[in-house]
């Protein structure tokens, strides 16, 4: 497995391992409706595309040399900072982290992970922000492992359909 930054290249896969793992988790809480929408406006090439070449994501890329295994997303500024009552000067958002369904469990959201917390201290944030589904015990299982907590109770829109999440913290210091 290689670790490495994106390329406008990997849009197209980028996209289509986005759109995948959402649809896998979470597609059948919405109707079709809601769930195009949401992906199109999210996980579209376009929109992929947009967050490559913007100045506001960083993508980090898991592969074995013949296609994706897995990616993280962080986000500057955090799409978080005014719903936390912690108090954090200078948080990054992780917006998505996600492996092909036949690698879980071989230690690629681990070294995802790893990578994503070391760039957040190496930029010099304060803290590092997610949101996770309040019914998604797995996840937050994973995120808890790595010290996150639960600082918040947010909401998560896919159309117009509101979704219950948790806001998570791992204050860096």
């Amino acid at each position: 497995m290689n670790l490495r930054p994106v390329t406008s290249a990997d849009v197209p896969a980028l996209a289509l391992l986005g759109r995948e793992s959402f649809v896998a988790a979470f597609g059948h809480l919405y109707s079709e409706a809601n769930l195009q929408t949401f992906l199109d406006m999210v996980y579209s090439d376009e929109a992929v595309r947009g967050e490559v070449e913007g100045g506001e994501c960083i993508h980090q890329l898991a592969d074995d040399g013949t296609r994706l295994l897995g990616f993280v997303k962080l986000r500057y500024p955090s799409w978080y900072a005014d719903d936390s009552p912690t108090g954090v000067r200078d948080p990054i958002a992780l917006g998505q982290l996600y492996t092909q369904p036949d690698v879980t469990g071989q230690g690629i959201g681990a070294a995802l992970m790893d990578w994503a917390i070391a760039e957040a201290r190496a930029r010099g944030h304060d803290a590092i922000q997610l949101s996770v589904w309040a019914e998604n015990f797995g996840g937050q299982r994973f995120y808890e492992r790595y010290g996150f907590a639960k600082v918040a109770e947010i909401d998560f829109w896919v159309g117009d359909h509101r979704d219950d999440e948790f806001l998570y913290e791992l204050r860096l210091g």
